[in-house]
């Protein structure tokens, strides 16, 4: 696990020198994901995290037009404090890039959702281990089969994270993430993830015979 604090990463991404995925990084803190909105659909948005409180488990939404969370990380700027940013226009990815003040408008409203990062401290720490951190690489994620529910303008199949895991561990990751639930909680499918996974987002970890794939509900939907 790196040794970085929650507040030196942000200070490096507001600086431009880290541009990374941060799984393994701020351990023992509580990692987010972002989405920023204009105000005319936030309460569609706050709507859907409503109905589907797995995938987005929220930790916090921001006044309009404010880039501060005050709730959970006060001091930070929502606009430059994270490694990368993906820009949709229309619901369609346009660019990356490593920080929005320039797209930042007064009507915006942000939400910071939990993110499964965050439980992988206490993985680690109960001798299970994280294939993806081992490899220094971002999790795969799998659009799947299921369906969120919808909300005014907002509508998702369920996208997870995956995880490969011996059958005695996934066990003892069930019940490890179950005390998560602002971080997805416990895997949504133990198994064969092509039961209900149709295709794949990030491909970061080799196959190993033997190890189940535990999948955690994802707040990419």
């Amino acid at each position: 696990m790196n040794s970085f604090t929650h507040k030196e990463i942000r200070q490096l991404c507001r600086q431009g020198k880290f541009q990374s995925p941060t799984p393994g990084f701020a351990s023992g803190y509580v990692q987010a994901n972002l989405v920023v909105l204009p105000k005319s659909v936030a309460f569609d948005f706050l709507l859907f995290c409503h109905r589907n409180p797995k995938p987005c488990p929220l930790l916090d939404v921001t006044e309009v037009g404010d880039a501060e969370p005050r709730m959970v990380a006060p001091g930070s700027d929502l606009r430059t404090d994270l490694p990368r940013y993906c820009v949709f226009r229309h619901g369609e990815l346009i660019e990356e890039v490593t920080d929005i003040k320039q797209l930042w408008r007064d009507d915006f409203v942000a939400f910071l959702i939990g993110c499964s990062f965050s439980f992988e401290t206490a993985l680690l720490s109960a001798g299970v281990p994280v294939r993806h951190i081992e490899e220094k690489k971002n999790v795969p994620m799998y659009k799947t089969n299921l369906s969120c529910m919808s909300a005014g303008v907002f509508s998702s199949p369920l996208v997870v994270s995956m995880r490969p895991l011996l059958p005695a561990d996934a066990i003892r990751a069930v019940d490890i993430m179950s005390r998560f639930p602002k971080s997805h909680g416990a895997p949504v499918h133990l198994g064969d993830e092509s039961a209900i996974a149709r295709r794949t987002f990030i491909t970061s970890c080799r196959n190993y015979h033997r190890l189940f794939h535990a999948l955690w509900k994802s707040t990419r939907c």
